[in-house]
């Protein structure tokens, strides 16, 4: 089973940085440092951004979180979805250099994926949920996706039947959630995710003992 860590996390903004300080030398990616880069795994990157002001300090914001469920090089997976989640998760504005020392950094390597008996067959809190389901349109029924990662859930403080809920909505279904028609067409694949985190001022210490030895 893969273990996500610190350093994948510390590569990830390593890799932001040498981006946004240099945007026009793409040769410039630094070398991953971590062992195992090699090793192959579905991933999520994933970027929080702190308040403004130090009683907003422990309120964090999304500002970013994109991956695949396809198996990659670690070193080439990390590289990809780390400057995918921070610019271009069309959900938000492209994350900025001042931006930088506000962020945390999170990454998930996907593990244990099982297809449910049904679309209620997880457990909140422990698996993450990808869901394919089908809706109307104009040439027929149209397919669409939607995941949320293991911790989304029990964060939000969402029943397996809300999670769904927002799922559907999630994949760009506007109708009624509680269409059974729709619900019994999900099919649901569950799976589980080892995650580490790491915040720029762990990432500053990190990188401050590393150039130091």
């Amino acid at each position: 089973m893969g273990e996500a860590t610190k350093e994948h996390c510390a590569y990830c903004f390593d890799v932001l940085l040498a981006q946004l300080s240099k945007p026009s030398t793409p040769s410039g990616v630094p070398p991953a440092s971590f062992g195992n880069k090699s090793k192959e795994y579905p991933l999520f990157v994933t970027w929080q951004k702190k308040g403004p002001t130090s009683s907003d300090d422990d309120e964090e914001r999304l500002r970013g979180c994109i991956g695949n469920f396809s198996p990659m090089r670690l070193d080439t997976g990390l590289c990809e979805y780390a400057l995918a989640s921070a610019l271009r998760d069309t959900r938000f504005h492209p994350i900025t250099l001042n931006e930088v020392p506000m962020l945390s950094c999170a990454v998930s390597l996907l593990t244990d994926f099982e297809e449910a008996a049904d679309y209620m067959d997880w457990e909140v809190g422990v698996h993450g949920v990808w869901i394919e389901f089908c809706v109307p349109g104009r040439s027929g029924l149209r397919k669409r996706t939607a995941t949320f990662l293991p911790e989304i859930a029990k964060e939000q403080g969402w029943s397996k039947a809300e999670t769904i809920a927002q799922l559907l909505r999630k994949g760009g279904y506007d109708g009624p959630t509680s269409n059974d028609e729709v619900c019994k067409s999900i099919k649901l694949t569950r799976y589980q995710s080892q995650k580490a985190r790491l915040s720029y001022d762990e990432y500053a210490v990190m990188r401050k003992q590393s150039h130091s030895i």
